[in-house]
C-alpha cells in the first residue's frame, strides 16, 4: 500500500557513539525521503564525530574510528542534510527518544537555524509497542515475513522502519493514514512534549509545564514564582541543548508577560488617578 502523504515523508536512522543524547554524537546517517507522489529518494552519510566511539557502540552499528577518520564533520555535513529533509515529516524507530533529539543536538551545537518543531513526528517503535510490543527485528518478521539482514545498519533499518510503517497502516483499522493521526498515535506521554527529550511539555491549556522530576505537570511560571532557581540548575546541568533552549524561549515569554502586565497595571493605575485628579477639580471648580 501507499501511505496517504501532504507533505515529504522522511525517514530516518543514526547510528552514534553512545546513547546520551546531550554528550554523544552522530557516526552515521541515512535518509529516505518519499514525495507525496511516490517518488523515493535516499541519502546516507558518514560523519566524523571529532571524539570516539564507544567500543559498544562499535560492536553493534560495525562503524570503527578508522572507518570515519576521513569522513565530514556534522558542521560540514549540517547544510546537506538539513536540505535534504526540508520541511518533511519525520519517521524512525525509537526515534522520539533517541534520534530526533539527537539530531536536534548537533543541529544546536553547529548553530545551524533548523527547524525542528514545524513538522509531524512518526515513532514506529511507539506504534509498534502499543499494539504488539515487539523489538524492530521482531517487528520486520511480524509485518512484512522477513528477516531483517544487517540490523543495525542504518540503511537496513531506514528501509525496514519505512516498511513496517506502511505495513502497519494496512493492518490496523484503528491506524489512519494519516501522518498528523499516526504522529499523535505514536506519542506515549500525556502532554504534548515541546522539547523532544520529554522535559518540557504542554497541557491541555496550552501552557508549558516540566514534565519530569519534583515539578513534573506544574507549569514553568508556577515553578519559577516559587522556586526561581530551578530555571538555572537546569540550565547549568547535563540537560540536552534543545531542552535548554525551548525551557529559555518558554521563560522568557513568561518574563515578558509579565512586564507587559506590569505596564498595564501600572497605566491602569496612572489614568485611575487621572480620573480621581479630574473629579476633584470638577467638584471644586478647578
Amino acid at each position: 500500500m501507499s501511505l496517504n502523504l501532504k507533505n515529504d515523508l522522511c525517514v530516518f536512522d543514526i547510528e552514534s557513539t553512545g546513547l546520551d543524547v546531550s554528550q554523544d554524537r552522530i557516526v552515521e546517517i541515512s535518509l529516505m525521503k518519499i514525495a507525496p507522489n511516490g517518488d523515493e529518494t535516499t541519502l546516507t552519510i558518514r560523519i566524523n564525530p571529532e571524539m570516539e566511539i564507544s567500543k559498544e557502540s562499535s560492536e553493534i552499528h560495525g562503524i570503527t574510528q578508522e572507518d570515519i577518520k576521513d569522513a565530514p564533520t556534522f558542521k560540514e555535513a549540517s547544510g546537506k542534510i538539513a536540505n535534504f529533509i526540508g520541511k518533511s515529516d519525520l519517521v524512525g524507530f525509537n526515534s522520539n527518544k533517541f534520534d530526533i533529539p539527537m539530531l536536534a543536538e548537533e543541529f544546536l551545537r553547529v548553530n545551524h537555524d533548523f527547524d525542528m518543531r514545524a513538522r509531524n513526528f512518526i515513532d514506529v517503535q511507539n506504534i509498534f509497542h502499543k499494539l504488539e510490543q515487539r523489538t524492530l527485528v521482531a517487528a520486520y518478521k511480524f509485518y512484512c515475513s522477513k528477516d531483517l539482514e544487517n540490523a543495525h545498519s542504518a540503511e537496513a533499518d531506514v528501509i525496514a522502519t519505512y516498511e513496517v510503517l506502511k505495513a502497519q497502516v494496512e493492518k490496523y483499522e484503528e491506524l489512519d493514514n494519516d501522518m498528523e493521526f499516526l504522529a499523535e498515535f505514536s506519542t506515549h506521554n500525556k502532554f504534548k512534549i515541546i522539547d523532544f527529550a520529554g522535559r518540557i511539555a504542554e497541557n491541555e491549556a496550552g501552557k508549558a509545564v516540566y514534565n519530569f522530576g519534583k515539578h513534573k505537570g506544574k507549569t514553568l511560571e508556577e515553578v519559577d514564582n516559587k522556586e526561581p532557581g530551578y530555571y538555572g540548575w537546569m540550565m547549568n546541568s547535563n540537560f540536552p541543548r534543545y531542552t535548554k533552549a525551548v525551557l529559555k524561549k518558554e521563560l522568557d515569554k513568561i518574563k515578558a508577560n509579565r512586564l507587559e502586565n506590569k505596564k498595564i497595571k501600572k497605566e491602569k493605575e496612572e489614568k485611575r488617578m487621572e480620573n480621581k485628579i479630574e473629579a476633584l477639580k470638577s467638584k471644586f471648580g478647578k
